[in-house]
């Protein structure tokens, strides 16, 4: 039964709405491909490392058919027929064409049958390593248990992996469940993806595999310690989104953040680039077994958390129904919103506690990513701890999963390993104090808390009727999500957007989406 008395029928309608929605885009996004999907795609057949200038190679590959025009037709295509031709591997390949002494399109056309078996090899070779790593973490936590309630998620972001592995452990033996290694400022606007361990970045740390692979291997060293899994999240968005994740699928993450909407509104990325980018991102999460966190809670760093609340309704249920078109079931869905009302606001707390309960009533099967106050977070590091107390009251009562600690220095300088203690600490008190109050508990018939559900539900509803007008497009365009206008032709990276030919080759999709290994 809902708590809350949610409407049904309204649930249905908008649900219903939103799958039209992801319906009418997702004939653009199969119909395009871009240059970070075919970059993405031969990461998967295993090209990795720099050209002399410090260029990764799968940029050089794709440059290369991009200069030639030849991209429409997909990377894989081309490799495959070297690999035929020539009988080099994709990583052989791509070191000819760095060197300059291999251009793809002059070589002669190797028989269609054989060029698509050897990618086909090659591609299944890699799925099948996606696959055992989510094996691998499905044996750790049948080893150690997972936990039943909020994963305490934390952050580190000193900008150097080292210092990073540090704190991460410091964190874990506080007690965190999940990682996550902020990402240096602005990385998410590079068109490529740095090479190697790195020590230098501003507000976070680069997002590398191979920084990838020194932090899981840290926090395993630590989950075998402790007794515990520790998760791994880093931030697959940006116009380098696929390639994260195939990177972060590599190296055995858990958690990721991965928006459809959140680049475009938050970032100035080209809408067209990132909707066909999410899409191959998504495929490649949900066969890794990865938690995807999206980014709806930033709508609320930007416009008023009680007047926009439907915003964040509505994009959840669209990034719902594009993550189900990537093959991603609702378990992985780290649907994202936010504890950030002015606390000013009277009755602020009902609001939040019955967004919350709304949340958790309609999308009963995702671990929703909850995320703390930070808009209203002024310094004053008493009230800070009051207003993430309540922040942990609504978590636990409500039944949310991802939980982001609130840290009481919000707002005046990155996070001490004290400061991260004081907020474990904080959170555990409350969810053993408070376990099952949620289920002890009803909420009043016509009172504050469904009145304020029917509100926020209604106007959801009446919004994606709209966007299914308009068509998504559309829709950002006129800044419906977070006041935030965006054109259809403008931002970032539209250039990279390529149209796919009836030859296109991307052997990757039907692998992942059906879950076929040989």
């Amino acid at each position: 039964m809902s708590k809350v008395r949610l409407d049904l029928e309204k649930v249905r309608a908008a649900r219903g709405y939103a799958r039209h929605i992801a319906e009418d885009t997702q004939k653009f996004v199969e119909a395009h491909t871009t240059v970070a999907v075919e970059r993405t795609v031969l990461r998967l057949l295993g090209v990795d490392g720099v050209n002399e200038e410090g260029i990764p190679l799968p940029n050089v590959v794709v440059d290369h058919l991009k200069e030639k025009k030849v991209l429409e037709n997909g990377a894989a295509f081309y490799v495959g027929n070297a690999m035929a031709s020539l009988k080099l591997s994709p990583m052989e390949i791509a070191e000819e064409v760095a060197k300059g002494t291999l251009d793809l399109t002059k070589l002669p056309l190797a028989d269609a049958f054989e060029r698509s078996l050897l990618i086909k090899e090659k591609a299944e070779e890699m799925v099948q390593r996606i696959k055992e790593n989510r094996q691998v973490r499905e044996e750790k936590l049948d080893a150690f248990g997972d936990k039943k309630g909020p994963y305490l998620y934390v952050i580190v972001a000193t900008g150097n992996i080292y210092a990073d592995i540090v704190q991460a452990k410091a964190a874990a033996k506080q007690g965190a469940d999940i990682i996550a290694v902020i990402r240096t400022t602005g990385q998410s606007l590079l068109d490529y993806v740095p090479y190697g361990a790195t020590t230098e970045g501003f507000g976070g740390t680069m997002a590398t595999q191979e920084n990838f692979r020194l932090m899981r291997e840290a926090l395993d060293e630590s989950g075998e310690e402790l007794g515990r899994y520790i998760r791994l999240c880093n931030y697959c968005s940006g116009l380098c989104m696929p390639e994260i994740a195939a990177m972060g699928a590599m190296e055995r993450l858990d958690v990721m953040l991965n928006d459809a909407l959140y680049g475009i509104l938050f970032r100035d990325i080209n809408m067209k680039r990132t909707l066909v980018d999410q899409y191959f991102s998504r495929a490649i999460n949900g066969y890794a077994g990865v938690i995807i966190n999206t980014g709806e809670d930033n709508y609320l760093t930007t416009a008023d958390a009680y007047e926009e609340a439907h915003t964040v309704l509505a994009s959840q249920f669209i990034n719902e129904q594009f993550a189900l078109k990537a093959g991603l079931p609702e378990e992985q869905m780290g649907l994202g919103h936010a504890f950030e009302m002015d606390p000013s606001l009277k009755n602020g707390f009902l609001y939040e506690l019955a967004q919350a309960q709304m949340a958790r009533e309609i999308f009963p099967k995702a671990p929703l990513k909850y995320m703390p106050p930070t808009k209203f977070m002024t310094g004053d590091i008493f009230k800070g701890q009051v207003q993430n107390t309540l922040f942990n009251m609504v978590t636990i009562m409500t039944g949310q999963k991802l939980h982001l600690l609130g840290m009481m220095t919000e707002a005046i300088h990155t996070p001490f390993l004290s400061d991260r203690a004081v907020a474990i600490e904080n959170a555990s008190y409350i969810f053993n104090t408070m376990e099952d109050f949620g289920e002890e508990i009803e909420f009043k018939k016509g009172g504050i808390m469904e009145q304020r559900v029917e509100e926020v539900l209604s106007e959801t509803v009446t919004l994606l009727k709209t966007i299914q007008e308009e068509g998504l497009f559309k829709t950002l365009e006129t800044g419906k999500f977070a006041g935030i206008k965006r054109p259809q032709d403008g931002g970032k990276g539209l250039q990279g957007v390529v149209k796919k030919s009836a030859a296109y080759e991307n052997p990757f999709f039907e692998l992942l989406l059906d879950g076929r290994v040989k």
